[in-house]
């Protein structure tokens, strides 16, 4: 009797497990197989590490580079320092001097950026023929932008202006001092008082009237009635030649 309910006891359990584990073609049936991807080959990596003190890497060769002097291992330092001291002063010398000149360049080049253009330095100088002014005659001409006085002075002219003391001039100054040769005058054509330009061969003594503000100048140009606080301005000029002036 107990190995009958033995036996059934195992069948229950036999039909319980085999409910509740499913089989394998089940399985099979009921899982889906993954997609088939790309497939990733890996390249193979080394594990070899080069190593100098084993003798498998090569260094470069800087022999040929290097100097003379340096080329034993052996050989002390002290033995060639003269040498290598004699190469540097050479290098930092020269170093030196090319600094300097590129210096001297720049500046050189920063200054030549102030200095006057080319219009400008040709009307630096003006040249006259004096043949062209007769005897006196005033003439005009246009030098750096101011208008030039040119006088032909005649003999009278000259022997009134030698005349007159220096000393009873508001701007004292002798006719001898005003010009280089005493039959010509040359002068600035510009009013000491406000910068007006004066009428030639006008006023009380015969030489140039400024009408603005009624300043008189003898035909030395100095001043002798009204404002203007000075002489008119005599520029630098010279008689290169006979019948030839350069102002400027």
């Amino acid at each position: 009797m107990q190995s009958v309910v033995r036996a059934a006891s195992l069948g229950q359990l036999a039909r319980a497990s085999a409910s509740a584990v499913p089989s394998a073609s089940a399985l099979t049936k009921e899982a889906p197989l993954p997609a088939a991807g790309p497939v990733v080959v890996q390249a193979p990596v080394s594990s070899q590490v080069r190593s100098y003190h084993a003798g498998n890497m090569d260094v470069p060769d800087f022999t040929y580079y290097r100097r003379s002097g340096t080329k034993d291992p052996t050989a002390k330092s002290s033995e060639t320092a003269q040498e290598r001291m004699a190469f540097s002063y050479v290098m930092a010398g020269g170093m030196g001097l090319g600094g300097a000149y590129g210096a001297k360049a720049l500046v050189n080049q920063f200054l030549s950026t102030w200095s006057a253009s080319q219009d400008v330095l040709a009307m630096a100088q003006i040249e006259i023929k004096l043949a062209d002014i007769p005897e006196g005659k005033n003439m005009t001409f246009k030098w750096r932008g101011k208008p030039l006085f040119i006088r032909h002075r005649t003999a009278q002219e000259i022997e009134e202006c030698n005349a007159v003391d220096p000393a009873t001039l508001r701007d004292p100054q002798a006719d001898s001092e005003r010009v280089k040769d005493a039959e010509w005058l040359v002068i600035l054509g510009v009013c000491t008082h406000l910068g007006c330009v004066p009428i030639a061969n006008a006023g009380e003594f015969g030489g140039y009237y400024c009408p603005c503000h009624g300043s008189h100048y003898d035909a030395s140009g100095r001043i002798r009635k009204g404002p203007a606080p000075l002489n008119l301005e005599v520029p630098y000029y010279e008689f290169p030649e006979e019948g030839l002036l350069i102002v400027g």
